[in-house]
């Protein structure tokens, strides 16, 4: 199930033909207190959410979402007019997953839902251990000296890439194609923002995540 909170009615009525055409269960909503109501009953799998809406901000209910532990790891892809790599950021730093610019095409709104979800659907059971800090994926748990960690879905599945490849650096256009399912255009810093956010969950051992200036990411092996 997929929900979209959107206040323009084409918009809203696109997205929801659309997804039934793709085979995709939805409900739209136009006001954040009718998508709270619906949230209070049932989480859905993907959050379609607009931020400039009536009643409430999009990134004051992208906010509230995070915080609940129900709907901490579900995916937010944010659909918005604002375009800045400002807004960009300021999404994401928000714990938004995504992030599409309107005017949008349609198919690449699709490609992105259907790779989100797909990942979401991906359940691993490794394990992975550095010093002290603990991560299950099969158990999807994060803990390090000050307890356990919560973490987005795609902060987790960023810290357990780069432990998966420990020793190698990542670039930003690996790390995108692998967590995030797009390709680097060379503007996008939605990796250098998760990084940020990663580093400062972890406390110190976000210090095991390094920067290779000029080229991306890693984890040591010691």
């Amino acid at each position: 199930m997929i929900y979209c909170l959107e206040d323009d009615k084409s918009i809203r009525e696109l997205i929801a033909y659309s997804l039934k055409s793709a085979g995709l269960e939805s409900r739209c909503f136009e006001l954040p207190s009718d998508f709270h109501t619906a949230m209070a009953e049932s989480v859905p799998d993907l959050i379609l959410l607009d931020i400039m809406l009536p009643e409430e901000d999009g990134l004051s209910v992208l906010r509230s979402l995070r915080a609940d532990e129900r709907s901490a790891r579900v995916p937010v892809i944010l659909l918005t007019a604002r375009g800045t790599e400002f807004d960009k950021v300021l999404g994401l730093d928000c714990g938004a997953d995504d992030y599409v610019t309107k005017p949008f095409s349609i198919m690449e709104l699709l490609a992105r839902i259907r790779s989100h979800l797909r990942r979401t659907g991906d359940h691993g059971s490794r394990e992975y251990r550095l010093g002290e800090l603990r991560v299950s994926e099969g158990e999807h748990t994060v803990q390090t000296k000050d307890g356990q960690i919560p973490l987005t879905l795609k902060e987790f599945k960023l810290l357990c890439l780069l432990l998966e490849n420990r020793g190698r650096v990542l670039s930003r256009d690996v790390i995108l194609e692998k967590v995030w399912g797009y390709a680097f255009d060379g503007e996008n810093r939605t990796v250098d923002v998760h990084i940020r956010s990663l580093r400062q969950k972890l406390g110190e051992s976000g210090d095991y995540i390094e920067t290779v200036r000029g080229v991306g990411y890693k984890i040591n092996k010691e």
